[in-house]
């Protein structure tokens, strides 16, 4: 399996973690809680609510990476190390995009985002 697959698996775990930043910061993962995860989720603020807003940004942009790094690898155009380099920066944009969220710097945020979309681009571009 490639580096860029790999990268794939991280960009699908990396929501998860911010969840797991928003239940603790929102009241902890008690058995009450585990009845109905989404309405404590929906009735967050402040740090965790921008913890649960980063793990749905994630959630929305995963699958356009996946299908970049796939398609980028079943065209065949472009030379491993270059996907591999591009989707190691996708990682990174997205941890960055998460602890920009986080620190509610929305400007800096919104710059990685589109980072990140162009990154997910330039897989599709190199590939072609």
């Amino acid at each position: 399996m490639t580096l860029a697959y790999w990268c794939v698996l991280i960009a699908i775990v990396l929501p998860y973690l911010s969840t797991v930043t928003a239940k603790a910061v929102g009241g902890g993962f008690s058995p009450r809680h585990n009845h109905d995860p989404r309405a404590l989720l929906d009735n967050l603020e402040g740090l965790g609510r921008r913890a649960n807003n980063a793990q749905l940004n994630g959630f929305e942009i995963t699958p356009a990476f996946a299908a970049a790094v796939i398609i980028a690898h079943l065209a065949g155009g472009a030379a491993q190390g270059v996907l591999d380099q591009l989707a190691i920066a996708f990682v990174i944009s997205r941890v960055l995009y998460t602890l920009c969220y986080l620190a509610d710097w929305a400007m800096l945020r919104s710059l990685v985002w589109f980072v990140g979309v162009g990154l997910i681009v330039a897989l599709f571009v190199v590939a072609a």
